[in-house]
């Protein structure tokens, strides 16, 4: 069984047990986290598509971590005109541990 859901503008094919990184939830380690729009699920042959969610179907997570992506430099230029910037970006995510599907 797996399914499709949609957070943080992104959607992931999820199914139990799986660990997924995602844009950053609230929640510390070890929160308990509910995605509510869910795309899509599939049991076996047994096919459900929402339009454009399912209704009453949830997925269960469980917060592994909160994190940092690596650092991205941000360096801006033109040409002799001694204009120089240079910044840095690092993205924050959130580790997710999948532990259930409910279809409605």
């Amino acid at each position: 069984m797996f399914a499709v859901v949609k957070t943080g503008g992104k959607q992931y094919k999820v199914a139990q047990g799986d660990v997924i990184q995602v844009e950053k939830l609230p929640g510390e380690a070890n929160a308990k986290v509910t995605l509510g729009e869910v795309l899509m699920v599939c049991d076996g042959a047994n096919v459900t598509v929402g339009s454009p969610f399912i209704t009453g179907a949830k997925v269960a997570a469980e917060v592994v971590s909160q994190n940092r992506t690596g650092k991205l430099i941000i360096f801006k230029k033109k040409r002799r005109q001694n204009y120089r910037r240079k910044n840095n970006h690092r993205q924050e995510y959130t580790v997710l541990k999948i532990t259930g599907i409910v279809a409605a």
